[in-house]
């Protein structure tokens, strides 16, 4: 299992209909982060209409891995578009440290 510095960021508004909506992502976003022995982070914003989440590297560099646009995707749903998003990310050269999970990923499908 790979262990990291790195989490995920979720940000998202205060609006009511943002609650609603981070009841599907946040659980979603707590199993990969389980799965990946990463950190999780809720982090309001005021400058967001929809739930955002980034994944947080070492170096505090954030990408976005998953937006909601307002979908009505139930968790599984997130769960997959954010798996895939991590293990695209665990190609790139600046992510290095990603490559360790490829496996975890791949066998979480």
């Amino acid at each position: 299992m790979y262990t990291s510095g790195g989490k995920f960021l979720i940000y998202t508004s205060r609006f009511a209909s943002q609650g609603d909506r981070l009841r599907v992502v946040g659980p979603a976003v707590a199993k990969i982060a389980k799965s990946l022995s990463l950190g999780v982070q809720i982090a309001p914003s005021k400058k967001t209409l929809s739930v955002y989440v980034y994944y947080q590297n070492d170096d505090g560099e954030e990408i976005p891995v998953y937006c909601d646009w307002g979908k009505n995707w139930n968790e599984e749903d997130v769960y997959k578009a954010i798996r895939n998003m991590m293990f695209v990310l665990s190609f790139h050269p600046g992510f290095s440290g990603l490559q360790n999970v490829r496996e975890e990923m791949c066998v979480s499908a």
